[in-house]
């Protein structure tokens, strides 16, 4: 199992959909004490299912690479960047392929790293990297539209999609937005994709033994116009009487 022993934020007050706060560029990307594991999950995943976690757009090339120079000059304390190379938190070093940026960035952070391109007025999904689905597919989301993407959630009615799309149409850069989600599994496995056709088992809210949350947050690139979704995941293991590990 690779868990974190706590959530870094507060998941217990509720916020109304879609939920966001703005954050400094500063505390966009996290290492937190899975990052070994986490890494080492996604590295297996990137060489034995490359296909299945990894999806780019020819024409969606310029964002990616704009994600990758964003990416290297936003790294965290813990890692260091000299030339073509990063050394990681883990001790690895990883080269800087930057004709497989999306690639490269697996390789280096945990977070998981979706482009949405404005394509005839609404954001497309044109790439990613995406070692940790919690329970879709990349295959079916890929190039798909944010109502697309969101089928078939319950909560995403037409008024929250018009909403989704409002933010996104209006994530400025330098002013990136965060928010997070809550669930509760029987199953800690990171790697979780289920197809938009497949119903989630049935895992009871109340006695489920982990929690798993997401921080997504907005970040606009400058030079393509892309905004990037990334994906901090958290899982941990609950205590008795089921109370979530916290800040």
């Amino acid at each position: 199992m690779i868990l974190q022993t706590r959530i870094p934020y507060d998941v217990l007050t509720p916020r109304r959909l879609p939920g966001v706060a703005p954050f400094e560029m500063a505390d966009w990307l996290h290492v937190d004490e899975a990052y070994a594991g986490q890494m080492a999950e996604r590295v297996r995943l990137l060489s034995e299912r490359r296909s299945e976690v990894l999806r780019l757009d020819p024409d969606a090339h310029a964002a990616a690479a704009e994600l990758l120079d964003t990416v290297l000059a936003h790294l965290p304390e813990g890692f260091v960047s000299e030339g073509l190379r990063v050394a990681c938190p883990d001790g690895r070093v990883v080269e800087i392929d930057r004709a497989d940026p999306l690639g490269t960035l697996g390789h280096i952070v945990q977070e998981d790293l979706c482009l949405m391109e404005p394509r005839d007025g609404v954001h497309v999904l044109t790439g990613a990297v995406l070692c940790f689905p919690a329970s879709w597919l990349l295959a079916e989301k890929f190039l798909r539209p944010l109502v697309g993407i969101h089928a078939p959630v319950e909560v995403y009615d037409d008024g929250l999609a018009a909403r989704v799309q409002r933010l996104f149409d209006g994530v400025q850069a330098g002013r990136p937005l965060w928010r997070y989600n809550l669930l509760h599994y029987d199953d800690p496995t990171l790697f979780q994709p289920r197809s938009e056709q497949a119903r989630r088992p049935h895992v009871d809210q109340e006695t489920a033994p982990f929690t798993r949350s997401e921080r997504q947050c907005l970040v606009r690139l400058p030079k393509t116009g892309a905004v990037v979704f990334s994906i901090h995941t958290y899982v941990v293991a609950r205590r008795a009487g089921g109370a979530v590990p916290a800040t």
